[in-house]
């Protein structure tokens, strides 16, 4: 007796279709990148003032531009270079306000848990890079005795990278951009300080 194939069983023969009822697999999913650790919050202080206090006049313009002490801890594991902004976010710019930059410094080593009060102007060590709106050193408040009291905001960044920016062959909003744009997708923590100022009458 012969016994014919159902058309079924030639279609599976020839090219291997699933039976009757049997719910079509799963399309192949690309494989998922890890997902990286949420940003870290780390803790910034200073000696020299509390977290929304005052500085000292020694720190500003007038006291010869002296750069607060700052120590942080709270840092990622996987911190390879920290980057320092501070800036004045109430600066007066035209019509309207900017955040002029008072100082930038990059590739501090990961291996860092501070910063010395009165860092030098100029080329520093361990590789690490300064800038600010004047030149390559730390610019002090100076927010005149009649407006506003202007808040500085100490930035520090954790990054998974060291930056290969320069400190010279570009003007330093330039610079502070190309940092900037360097810095984008490799920022692991952040601490903040703010610190507040404005001269003292005549």
């Amino acid at each position: 007796m012969w016994f014919g194939l159902s058309a079924e069983a030639h279609a599976q023969a020839a090219g291997g279709a699933r039976p009757a009822g049997q719910p079509a697999p799963a399309a192949a999913q690309p494989p998922r990148a890890p997902a990286r650790a949420p940003m870290r919050t780390m803790t910034l202080t200073s000696p020299d003032f509390v977290d929304g206090g005052a500085m000292p006049a020694a720190l500003a313009q007038t006291g010869r531009d002296v750069s607060p002490a700052l120590s942080w801890s709270g840092v990622p594991d996987s911190t390879r270079s920290f980057v320092l902004i501070v800036h004045d976010a109430d600066a007066p710019m035209g019509d309207g306000l900017d955040d002029l930059l008072h100082w930038m410094v990059w590739n501090i080593p990961a291996t860092a848990t501070s910063l010395p009060r009165g860092v030098a102007q100029g080329t520093m060590a361990d590789g690490m890079r300064q800038i600010s709106v004047s030149g390559p050193y730390y610019r002090g408040p100076a927010a005149p005795s009649t407006g506003p009291v202007h808040h500085y905001v100490f930035e520090l960044y954790a990054l998974d990278i060291p930056l290969n920016v320069a400190a010279t062959g570009m003007s330093p909003a330039a610079t502070r951009e190309a940092v900037m744009r360097a810095m984008a997708q490799h920022v692991r923590g952040k601490g903040v300080l703010v610190g507040t100022y404005r001269r003292p009458a005549p």
